[in-house]
């Protein structure tokens, strides 16, 4: 019981435990804790009820306001409820602006976050660098025609100032309008892009700007994705503070891909036009600009038609943007009705293919671009390449072939023309240099040789008649048989059983050696069926292994590349006469001149014609007649031609059919203009013949006597034929 205040009224309250706040009713309160001594609980004041300064005002329906602690200020007295502000315009606007600053800050910081995410994964920029152009391997016949470009790229780099006007021109009018005005990335022309797109409903152009294609191609693989966008429009800007804008154009026209493994605009000059981007047209030009934007697709060799649309379109952005005339445009366009003409592929990229794939051997890797010199004699080379195309066209339905080949060379081994089929278009499988088939009877020549070595000559007499030799019988072409001949006669008429007795008398391993001391590389089995070139050879190596009987004996080694050097001059490497010497004496060749002139004037080669040049030759047809060969030569020039099918099944050909006519045609070019010839040792050979070992010298009449290959068998086989 407290004491009553003086001036205050007297109240006595009395508080149960269940009055206490969180107390359940009829539960004692928990033993309330003793004041520490000197706490301000201890010294706590209770507050006065009623007073002026009381601490809590009790009135019916308002709620106690909570005791509010630390430096907080007391809630001001409320007024009244607050009006609704009716919702305006300006009010609408406001809001817009604040919400659109708000997530714009927003957005910043999320794109920011991505840049950063994406920078972070490119190496640091001090090591950022443009990268060199892959080396280009320019190769040029012996009058500096191009016969083409190898390498990469397909095309050597070309300076922006060699260029006519209007190849940049149609490339900024149709790819980057706004070149020139922006930083690298074109906010403008992406906006457009946006608005075309969502006006077409369909993508009609991502609004790239020549840099960022720069830089994707320099830097970035081809993948679509966001993350290769935004390191793509860094590397942009970094390409536009390191580079003037002519740099960027020069790079991109040096580097873009224009289709048919063609990058770069002299690659895509070359590839479609034949010509140096130097001397590129305005239409050209217009056509090679259009292509970009679907190189595989809209350039003019896959799609003239839609090539020819896109030039058009190319042509009107020039002149709308004032690089030429409507005039000019209109002049320029193509005819809707008229193929573009392009470059056809030539049996020379057949050529380039083989030189390019003796590059290595010659320099090792090629890092820089060269310039290859060949001893392609480019008027012979585009002869042949007709030559051979026009037989297989005119008969190779009626007889049953589909393919053909030709290898022309001086008779030291300078090759002169090469053609490896008959449309590279469709086939770049060499069958000149990289095929390897049968060669039939052309290689009893070498059977031969190896006989003359052993002491035969021409008018040795051996019968031709069928023999068994351990189960393996051959027989002549249509079965058959002359009886006594010389081996003159046996090999001008091709008769199989006189080149298997020549090579079971002389060893298989006689004849395997003295066909690589001549030049054949291919890997020949010493085996009796040799003889009827059952061994499978290139064209090349067999028209090179003849070369020694053109010449007098000499090997050679077949080559076609004389100079290579670097676009400033430098001399990388320059040939030299160079072989393996006398592969075959004089005599013998004197010999095998006599008997391969013989086969071409009433033997199997007999169709061949030259106008007065001496020649000699050999022909060959393999089983089944699969492969078709005439290698012949002059004192000259030695020629090999092959017919076939790609896929070995049979002909109706022979090796003294229409290989000799275009053998024929092709040598009578080949000679227009030479003073004519005789062949080494041809006339008078008999008196240079060496005198046989067979029997004393004391018996040996003046001339070399003969015996038949019949007796010489007895002798090895006791009797057997």
């Amino acid at each position: 019981m407290r004491k009553k205040s003086a001036g205050a009224p007297y109240m006595d309250l009395h508080l149960s435990p269940e009055d206490r706040v969180g107390a359940a009713p009829g539960k004692p309160a928990s033993k309330p804790r003793p004041a520490r001594k000197g706490s301000a609980r201890a010294e706590r004041v209770e507050p006065q009820l009623g007073g002026s300064d009381a601490a809590f005002a009790l009135d019916a329906g308002e709620p106690i306001a909570p005791e509010r602690r630390g430096k907080a200020k007391p809630a001001k007295a409320r007024k009244g409820r607050r009006e609704k502000r009716p919702l305006t315009f300006g009010w609408f606007v406001g809001k817009l602006f604040y919400w659109g600053f708000v997530l714009a800050v927003w957005g910043g910081i999320a794109i920011a976050g991505v840049v950063a995410y994406y920078a972070v994964q490119l190496p640091a920029a001090d090591s950022w660098a443009v990268p060199e152009r892959p080396a280009n391997i320019r190769i040029v016949a012996a009058n500096g025609q191009l016969i083409s470009n190898r390498g990469q790229m397909g095309g050597e780099a070309v300076a922006l100032r060699e260029l006519p006007h209007y190849v940049p021109a149609a490339v900024l009018a149709i790819e980057d309008r706004r070149f020139y005005e922006h930083f690298g990335v074109d906010p403008i022309g992406i906006l457009r892009a946006f608005i075309n797109n969502t006006t077409e409903g369909r993508i009609t152009g991502g609004g790239s700007t020549i840099t960022q294609q720069l830089a994707k191609n320099l830097f970035l693989t081809p993948d679509q994705n966001y993350g290769r966008k935004i390191q793509e429009a860094l590397l942009s800007l970094w390409l536009e503070r390191n580079y003037t804008k002519e740099d960027i154009l020069e790079l991109y026209l040096n580097r873009v891909f224009f289709g048919h493994n063609s990058y770069g605009i002299e690659a895509a000059s070359q590839t479609y036009f034949g010509k140096s981007a130097r001397n590129l047209s305005l239409g050209e030009a217009a056509i090679l600009a259009g292509s970009l934007q679907a190189p595989s697709r809209l350039n003019p060799r896959t799609n003239p038609e839609a090539s020819a649309t896109r030039a058009r379109l190319v042509l009107g952005a020039m002149a709308e943007e004032g690089y030429i005339s409507q005039a000019e445009a209109d002049a320029a366009a193509i005819d809707p009705n008229k193929r573009i003409r392009t470059r056809v592929a030539g049996a020379e990229y057949y050529v380039a293919d083989w030189v390019e794939s003796l590059m290595t051997a010659y320099l090792g890797e090629v890092k820089q671009d060269v310039i290859v010199s060949t001893t392609i004699d480019w008027d012979l080379q585009k002869h042949a390449e007709f030559v051979v195309k026009e037989m297989v066209t005119a008969k190779g339905s009626e007889l049953g072939f589909s393919q053909g080949a030709l290898v022309a060379m001086e008779t030291d081994g300078t090759v002169r023309a090469i053609v490896g089929g008959t449309d590279y278009g469709q086939s770049q499988f060499n069958r000149a240099v990289t095929s390897r088939r049968q060669p039939g009877s052309a290689f009893k020549p070498f059977v031969w040789m190896a006989a003359m070595e052993k002491g035969y000559t021409p008018d040795t007499v051996a019968e031709d008649a069928p023999f068994n030799y351990e189960g393996w019988a051959p027989e002549n072409a249509g079965g058959q048989y002359r009886g006594q001949v010389t081996l003159r006669d046996a090999l001008a008429y091709s008769l199989n059983t006189i080149a298997a007795k020549l090579a079971i008398d002389v060893t298989p391993q006689a004849v395997v050696e003295a066909a690589m001391r001549m030049g054949i590389s291919a890997n020949l089995p010493a085996v009796p069926s040799i003889a009827l070139g059952t061994a499978e050879v290139s064209l090349l190596e067999l028209t090179a292994a003849y070369a020694p009987f053109a010449n007098g004996g000499q090997g050679v080694i077949a080559n076609v590349i004389t100079r290579i050097e670097t676009v400033d001059g430098q001399v990388l490497y320059e040939s030299i006469p160079a072989g393996p010497g006398e592969v075959v004496s004089p005599v013998v060749v004197a010999e095998m001149n006599d008997m391969l002139h013989t086969a071409v004037e009433i033997g199997t080669g007999k169709r061949a014609q030259l106008d007065g040049w001496p020649m000699a030759g050999k022909t060959g047809t393999s089983q089944k007649a699969r492969d078709a060969v005439f290698v012949g030569y002059t004192a000259r020039m030695v020629t090999g031609v092959w017919l076939g099918n790609d896929d070995d099944t049979a002909t109706k050909l022979a090796g003294g059919s229409v290989p000799v006519e275009i053998w024929s045609q092709f040598m009578s070019k080949a000679h227009e203009g030479y003073a004519v010839a005789e062949l080494p040792g041809m006339y008078g050979a008999q008196t240079q013949y060496a005198q046989p070992d067979l029997q004393p010298m004391e018996q040996a009449p003046p001339q070399r006597t003969t015996r038949t290959i019949v007796d010489l068998l007895g002798e090895i086989f006791g009797g057997r034929q």
